[in-house]
């Protein structure tokens, strides 16, 4: 199964914006659309990880 992306509406075309899809197995993928064939596997957890270190919340 092919996933289905999903994109920001603060992302305008033609910006570096991240895409996020679920796998089959429930996984969250994250990509930049600038480099589509690439794809970071997260569990939820690892994304809400991720959000807060980019926030500064945690280091």
């Amino acid at each position: 199964m092919t996933p289905t992306w999903q994109q920001s509406s603060y992302c305008s075309e033609g910006d570096a914006c991240l895409n996020i899809a679920t796998a089959a197995n429930g996984t969250l993928l994250l990509r930049e659309s600038e480099n589509p064939g690439t794809a970071l596997p997260l569990t939820v957890t690892q994304l809400r990880t991720l959000i807060r270190m980019l926030k500064g919340e945690i280091r």
